[in-house]
């Protein structure tokens, strides 16, 4: 298992300095993984207003506008993801780690998320109950508080934050781990990103 500071120097060798990466060495086509909740779509709209980039959201093509977030056949998410990432500049924000392969074998750069799951458990009770408008929602849904993604945020993130963790590790991408809320600030801040 790879551990925090592992990973810390490990990502440093790709972050001069030891400062994120810039969205300049990032490149043109950006992957952003990390737990649900953790800013993810946020920062997506914000590189993609920044570097007219097309903000892609996972979610959004997972699930079938107009529902309660109901998913789209396997194949036909696969092939809307698929034709998606033939895109010479993006990024795209979402894990769905059955396609990440060839996400990964297109991007140029991988932004990884890890915020504590008590502020994902926040921000999504926040989510639901005071924010009407907000970045990767799903056409003609709304979001409401369900046990399922209570108990998704609560149990199955500690084991996919150790996932995400290992795949940002093995990955050869220039990348940035951005492990804190401030340190997400940080990275707004320095690559002049507005919320």
């Amino acid at each position: 298992m790879i551990d925090d500071a592992h990973l810390r120097t490990h990502s440093a060798i790709f972050s001069k300095d030891k400062r994120a990466m810039t969205l300049d060495e990032l490149g043109p086509r950006l992957c952003i993984l990390g737990p649900s909740n953790s800013g993810k779509s946020t920062l997506a709209v914000a590189i993609a207003n920044a570097r007219g980039l097309e903000a892609i959201h996972l979610d959004q093509l997972h699930h079938l506008p107009d529902s309660d977030w109901v998913p789209r056949p396997a194949v036909d998410f696969a092939a809307l993801h698929d034709a998606t990432i033939l895109g010479e500049s993006w990024v795209i924000e979402g894990n769905y780690t059955r396609l990440l392969p060839q996400r990964l074998a297109r991007a140029t750069g991988l932004l990884l998320l890890d915020v504590p799951t008590s502020v994902s458990l926040y921000r999504y009770v926040r989510r639901c109950w005071f924010e009407r408008q907000r970045h990767g929602a799903l056409a003609g849904g709304r979001d409401s508080v369900k046990w399922a993604m209570l108990h998704h945020i609560l149990f199955a993130t500690p084991a996919n934050r150790v996932r995400y963790r290992r795949i940002f590790g093995d990955s050869q991408l220039p990348k940035a781990l951005l492990a804190s809320p401030e340190a997400i600030s940080d990275f707004y801040r320095q690559n002049g990103l507005s919320r």
